[in-house]
């Protein structure tokens, strides 16, 4: 028998879905793979009332679809849904940081930095899901200092549904440097406060990712004889 997945037992639906949309982000669970309670509430060693709880938080934050009221499928993207995704996150991102950039402190800076020390830690380690975590943080330490809640929230969401994009992206990647020049020089731009040059490569940033990601998924879909819309 299969060894049971251990959590806290304290805010069971909490714990579940945090476990679950680890499993999504990192490819774990399939795009349009078919969950089911039961087997969930078996996995996890619980009933299926906080089973159920977990993946009605999972269906709000857009990882999965409620099918019925046995279960649910993980969500599956179309590649135009996709483009719109990271055309919000390019949206919301530029806005964010150009706002952000003036107001910036030594110490956003300096929790920049430590960021991308820890990035290229993850880097030289091949770590892809730590890669990917500490991505969205030195992102989101970018823009702070903006002070705008509600923009930060849909980045939130909107990141929720690129994340697990990310890092199949980061997976594949045979060229990593030029993502890693770009992180250090969208901080060195910051602090020489260049707003335009800096949203400027932001924008190309997620923009070329998306172009990849895009041929990525396209790819892999072809070969698993999967429609892409």
């Amino acid at each position: 028998m299969a060894a049971k997945r251990a959590i806290t037992r304290q805010s069971l639906p909490d714990a579940i879905a945090s476990d679950l949309r680890e499993r999504i982000l990192s490819g774990d669970l399939a795009e349009g793979e078919t969950i089911r309670q039961e087997a969930l509430a078996e996995d996890y060693d619980v009933s299926r009332m906080p089973v159920r709880e977990a993946l009605k938080q999972l269906d709000a934050e857009g990882l999965v679809q409620l099918t019925n009221n046995r279960g649910a499928r993980v969500t599956r993207h179309s590649l135009s849904e996709i483009g719109e995704i990271f055309d919000l996150r390019s949206l919301l991102e530029t806005d964010l940081f150009r706002r952000a950039i003036p107001r910036m402190t030594q110490s956003d800076f300096a929790r920049c930095e430590q960021l991308l020390d820890q990035m290229e830690a993850s880097y030289d380690a091949n770590d892809v899901s730590r890669w990917g975590a500490l991505n969205y943080r030195y992102h989101a330490a970018l823009y702070a200092a903006a002070g705008r809640g509600l923009t930060n929230e849909l980045l939130h969401r909107v990141s929720l549904q690129s994340d697990r994009y990310v890092r199949m992206h980061l997976s594949v990647m045979h060229q990593r440097e030029p993502a890693r020049r770009e992180h250090c020089e969208l901080l060195r731009l910051a602090r020489k406060r260049q707003v335009d040059a800096a949203c400027a490569l932001l924008a190309r940033h997620i923009g070329r990712t998306k172009d990849q990601l895009l041929q990525l998924v396209a790819a892999r879909r072809a070969d698993e004889n999967v429609p892409t819309d």
